[in-house]
């Protein structure tokens, strides 16, 4: 069993080349108990590939990667990547038109997409408990097709957790979503976070204003590389993140929520 001292994540030296062009490069993280974090970077950032990495998609060139203290390689990665939970929109594609959001969320138990067959007792009590947590229990029977995409976001959140990860990575999840739909789709992720019995949360997203108080740490990337990361309250400034976005930008912050200003490009940001 794993120590608590063991962080969730650690990834060294991390690199990714492909065809001659180096995707990521010396990638270091490590992620450790009773954190939350977010990832920032621009399109080609490298954000992607560094999620394909993680759950076992996208083999790195060189570099390690370990989870709970159980290294890639060393271990079946389809076991370790059990441990990590994800929500994106390549997943959200995927679900049938038909299919009942309590038969979504149950299929997370057995990583199956369109779940095929009766539900048993069994999986029926574990898939209502875990939508009464997401706080979607009155969608139990509700078609996918019927959904709105704030409601699909918590019902794959509540799918990723019915497999009981340590880590949970959201890619993007507010995309879609109008600013109403948004805001409440993200006071339940504080709300999610904040739960004791919640996994590691890893927030993708171009968006400064979707990072919650609960995210307590920030990695931002630049051209495939680490330009910043630590505490959200030390990485998060106005001259890391107009480097990041290659824009002349200014950070503010108001009630533990952060909003960022383009004010122009520049060609002197790096």
């Amino acid at each position: 069993m794993a120590s608590i001292k063991q962080p969730i994540l650690e990834v060294s030296n991390l690199r990714i080349q492909r065809d001659g062009t180096v995707i990521l490069d010396e990638v270091s993280w490590r992620i450790d108990h009773g954190q939350h974090w977010t990832i920032l970077g621009a399109n080609g950032s490298g954000k992607t590939s560094l999620l394909s990495v993680l759950t076992g998609y996208l083999m790195p060139t060189a570099g390690e990667i370990a989870v709970l203290g159980q290294r890639y390689g060393e271990s079946d990665w389809r076991e370790l990547r059990k441990n990590i939970g994800l929500v994106s929109s390549s997943v959200r594609q995927l679900m049938a038109d038909t299919e009942p959001a309590l038969e979504t969320v149950v299929s997370g138990k057995y990583a199956m997409i369109d779940f095929w067959g009766p539900v048993s007792k069994t999986d029926r009590t574990q898939g209502l408990r875990m939508l009464r947590e997401i706080e979607c229990e009155y969608l139990a029977d509700r078609p996918w097709i019927f959904l709105s995409q704030g409601e699909r976001q918590r019902v794959l959140i509540g799918r990723a957790l019915m497999a009981n990860p340590r880590l949970l990575i959201l890619d993007e999840p507010c995309a879609g979503l109008d600013p109403a739909a948004r805001e409440h789709f993200l006071q339940f992720l504080q709300r999610l976070g904040r739960n004791k019995n919640a996994p590691t949360l890893v927030l993708v997203t171009h968006h400064v204003e979707e990072i919650m108080p609960i995210f307590s740490h920030a990695l931002v990337l630049k051209n495939g590389r680490v330009l910043a990361k630590g505490k959200k309250s030390s990485i998060l400034n106005t001259k890391t993140l107009a480097s990041a976005f290659h824009a002349s930008a200014r950070l503010t912050k108001q009630s533990n929520r952060y909003a960022l200003t383009i004010t122009g490009k520049s060609r002197s940001v790096v």
